[in-house]
């Protein structure tokens, strides 16, 4: 027999209710109109560099620097880098920013029919070191902590292991890519050839966003459904609704793929797979992933169904020196790297416990032994 409820207990019960029926009502039209969206990469920035469509962000804030040398984070080229800094209170550059660090982003901006011959070689070689170059000019500093995420991490382990003058730190690799052969199902329709790369790219000699979108879907068709049943569920929670429209809006804002870098990336990193080689060639040269620079952080996320474990793990033994190699292993999926519970909870405070570690601190009056690299 179910215990009775006492009258006020009723009555609170049914207030609740009556208040999260308005509540559902009010967001769900918000949402329907989209109206109320939230503010993304909210982060104060400035602009210290540009090249075609890439930029480079300093963020401002926190209680100012006290680690060095500087974080650069490399975000992907196939989806926005606000990411990593989705909503005031639920950001890892704000994260970074608050504890001391100095946090630099090189975004990559939407490319169109000027950047279809971007290849590989056109970031590795081009952008990122004049980046890098900017960032030693505003910091005065000659070292840097780099941080790739996705297909960033691929370019920054490259520029890492390509250069005599890479003054890398630290490389730190979330959620990278290094055995394609365990990627999902558009990349094996890529890899056995059923689906061709020419088959993607569109008149702009890049392949669309909408195409990269359904490449993810493809990843987990049931799960925007299981997201729509939750928000309906939740409906009633400002903050819940406000979160769901993030993440929904990220979801779906990719960026087209330079047309020449996909082609390489098809050939060399999906058929090919040369990265579990432990090396490739880049332009005229070839590049051996052991010879990265740094202390080498290999991030990964446990139900991540974009990049999986498996993908990234090879990492741990291709990428610097052996001596100099450390794995995190982490709760969430694909975007813990940038938002959520779990982001909070454990990857936000791991990686900044990691960086700081591999860092130098500095002391009032002091001078910063990592301005000169020493």
């Amino acid at each position: 027999m179910a215990p009775s409820l006492n009258p006020g207990d009723l009555i609170g019960r049914v207030t609740r209710d009556v208040e999260r029926s308005v509540l559902r009502a009010r967001n769900g039209i918000r949402y329907v109109r989209g109206t109320h969206r939230p503010k993304l990469g909210a982060t104060p920035k400035d602009v210290v560099w540009r090249s075609g469509k890439a930029e480079l962000w300093r963020y401002r804030g926190g209680p100012g620097v006290r680690y060095g040398p500087p974080v650069v984070i490399v975000h992907s080229l196939v989806s926005r880098s606000y990411i990593l800094d989705l909503r005031p209170g639920n950001s890892t550059v704000e994260y970074l920013v608050n504890a001391g660090l100095e946090v630099f982003m090189l975004d990559w901006g939407v490319p169109d029919e000027l950047d279809a011959d971007n290849s590989l070689e056109t970031y590795v070689d081009g952008y990122l070191p004049r980046a890098l170059a900017a960032v030693r000019r505003e910091t005065g500093c000659d070292e840097v902590t780099l941080a790739g995420y996705c297909l960033g991490g691929v370019i920054a382990a490259l520029y890492a292991a390509g250069r005599d003058d890479a003054r890398v730190r630290n490389l730190i690799l979330m959620a990278t890519p290094i055995d394609f052969g365990e990627m999902g199902a558009m990349v094996a329709l890529l890899r056995e050839g059923r689906l061709d790369p020419d088959d993607l790219i569109d008149d702009t000699g890049n392949v669309p966003a909408d195409a990269l979108y359904s490449g993810f879907y493809m990843l987990a068709p049931t799960t925007e459904i299981a997201q729509k049943a939750t928000l309906l569920e939740h409906l009633w929670n400002d903050e819940f609704v406000e979160g769901f429209q993030a993440m929904a809006q990220w979801s779906r804002d990719h960026v087209p793929f330079p047309g020449a870098a996909f082609r390489q990336l098809v050939e060399l990193l999906v058929r090919e797979n040369a990265l579990m080689s432990g090396s490739i060639r880049v332009g005229y040269r070839e590049i051996a992933l052991e010879r990265a620079r740094g202390d080498v952080l290999v991030a990964m996320a446990q139900r991540d169904n974009v990049v999986p474990a498996g993908a990234t793990e090879p990492a741990l033994s291709l990428v610097g020196d052996p001596a100099r190699r450390e794995a995190l292993r982490l709760p969430g999926g694909h975007v813990t790297f940038g938002t959520g519970k779990s982001a909070f909870k454990h990857t936000m405070p791991q990686l900044t416990e990691w960086i700081t570690a591999h860092s130098d601190e500095r002391h009032d009056g002091e001078e910063a032994r990592w301005r000169s690299g020493g």
